[in-house]
């Protein structure tokens, strides 16, 4: 199982901005950090907005934000936002499943099993988990008096 680009790419712009969260993150800035492309950040941040993960503030000295803390969301929610598809093998798909062995095969339940235990992890997980702690600049270096 892989996890699309998008879906890796959303999580990673969320981390950024929950680890810049004094201030207002632009997407020229998350595109540069991430090494990503300027329309694609673009993309993944106005999809983000519309599902009310980010706020946006547009002009000169706008950009973009976490709209609830990190603490609340939540890793799976992310996940399953940017994953159209987690059907794990044909049978998944009552619809187009041409398998013979469905009828008899358990596959499907240890399938679906691990898909369910695979988020219960990432349901657990919020984006305050992952991000780690914001940049701090270093403490300027003490110089000795002289006595």
């Amino acid at each position: 199982m892989r996890l699309a680009e998008y879906t890796d790419y959303a999580l990673r712009v969320l981390m950024y901005c929950a680890r810049h969260d004094d201030r207002l993150v632009t997407v020229a800035e998350l595109a540069e950090r991430q090494a990503l492309a300027k329309n694609h950040v673009m993309k993944i941040v106005a999809d983000l907005a519309h599902a009310g993960l980010l706020e946006t503030v547009r002009g000169r000295a706008g950009g973009v934000r976490l709209r609830r803390p990190a603490r609340e969301i939540r890793v799976g929610d992310v996940v399953r936002l940017g994953e159209s598809d987690m059907r794990l093998a044909e049978c998944f798909d009552e619809h187009a499943n041409r398998c013979t062995l469905t009828p008899d095969c358990r596959l499907r339940g240890v399938f679906a099993r691990a898909l369910h235990a695979f988020f219960g992890v990432l349901d657990g997980t919020t984006l305050a988990d992952i991000a780690g702690a914001a940049p701090r600049p270093a403490p300027a270096a003490a110089t000795p008096s002289a006595a």
